[in-house]
């Protein structure tokens, strides 16, 4: 139990800052659509998605002169579009006529932009990303670490929202005691998280349920080439189709071909569906706009359809304004928890007890002697 109890505040001590900054970001990208509503023009709008409207600004917004790669449409809580263009970081904000209404060629230009990129990628790219995931499963593995070290006290437990003094001993008890009590939001907020950092992580979680080859297998585009894209595409008849092929469902991205012979992919969400933009495609050639291929999500692999669940339960993109305000108090706990464990640790790295007379004094002899050890 020693070496379980210094292994947790070493490893608090040397990433709990970092996760308590992850924790903070996530509770606030949670509200990013809130936000966005009450600050971009039109964002408030109502989601349209008849066939005519579609279809009308695909074409307007891809017969510009800097067309974008993609169009993420409007939700019922987002009434924006957003462009997506092949520089990495260059990005618009577009009314559902196709009208840009805000662009930037930067994440520091957008709050939110910049929060994401830090929260997903820590500014670094594919490299953050990893190191990102990584701290995903080290959280899960101080909380696993906290749950067992807080067992011998449980008949002690309190809940409080701040420690009821500031000492060491006091900070401790409160510490365990919360992380006890949100274990279950800690572990499903750095699980999924990891998950979708973390590809090898990921495919481990399903592979009780499908092998990794079978999932690659379901997951692999259509191996079609496709002609140049026409500048009078018909963008109605392309739309039609989508939505003939999945009645019911949303129209979620519009994308162009990456490459001369790529085809354009239309990502749908049924139903059925908890990720916000759908897994199920349907593809076109650029020159005719025939459907040439489609996948349906639910008829994926099982270890493909829970990897699908990943991000709507990490990002509370489903179960409205409750599951919301769930996961903001699993991001805040995680910045609490994170944060005391650096000022316990830095303050007191030996982990021994100073001045242990003058602690229980002031918080009570019973309760602060088990949490100076």
């Amino acid at each position: 139990m020693r070496l379980l109890r210094l292994l947790h505040r070493w490893t608090g001590g040397l990433i709990g800052l970092l996760l308590a900054l992850l924790g903070l970001s996530g509770a606030l990208l949670v509200h990013e659509d809130a936000f966005l509503r009450a600050t971009v023009p039109h964002a408030a709008d109502a989601q349209r998605q008849d066939t005519a409207t579609l279809a009308a600004m695909a074409a307007k917004v891809f017969a510009t002169e800097d067309r974008p790669r993609s169009i993420v449409l409007a939700t019922e809580r987002l009434g924006l579009n957003k462009l997506s263009y092949n520089t990495e970081e260059k990005a618009a904000y577009a009314d559902q006529d196709g009208a840009v209404i805000q662009a930037w060629t930067s994440n520091w230009d957008r709050p939110e932009a910049w929060l994401f990129d830090f929260h997903h990628h820590l500014f670094n790219g594919d490299a953050g990303e990893i190191v990102g995931g990584a701290l995903g499963l080290a959280g899960l593995a101080f909380v696993l670490t906290g749950l067992i070290l807080w067992w011998p006290t449980r008949r002690v437990f309190h809940l409080r929202v701040w420690p009821r003094t500031m000492t060491r001993a006091g900070i401790m008890h409160h510490h365990r005691d919360l992380g006890a009590l949100l274990a279950p939001l800690l572990i499903l907020s750095l699980a999924t998280g990891a998950a979708m950092n973390l590809k090898w992580f990921s495919e481990a979680l399903r592979a009780p349920f499908s092998s990794t080859a079978t999932m690659a297998k379901a997951s692999t585009p259509p191996k079609i080439k496709g002609g140049p894209l026409a500048k009078d595409l018909d963008w109605i008849k392309v739309v039609s189709q989508a939505k003939a092929r999945f009645p019911g469902a949303e129209v979620r991205i519009i994308t162009l071909p990456a490459k001369a012979g790529g085809l354009i992919q239309i990502r749908m969400r049924q139903q059925a569906e908890w990720l916000p933009n759908g897994r199920s495609m349907v593809w076109f050639d650029p020159t005719t706009g025939a459907m040439v291929a489609s996948r349906d999500a639910q008829s994926l692999p099982l270890g493909s359809r829970l990897a699908n669940l990943d991000y709507p339960l990490h990002a509370a993109k489903v179960g409205g304004l409750p599951y919301r305000l769930v996961m903001t108090v699993s991001g805040l706990a995680l910045t609490l928890l994170g944060a005391l464990s650096v000022v316990t640790f830095w303050g007191n790295p030996s982990g021994r007890p100073r001045r242990a007379s003058a602690a229980m004094t002031r918080s009570g002899p019973d309760v602060d002697r088990q949490y100076s050890r």
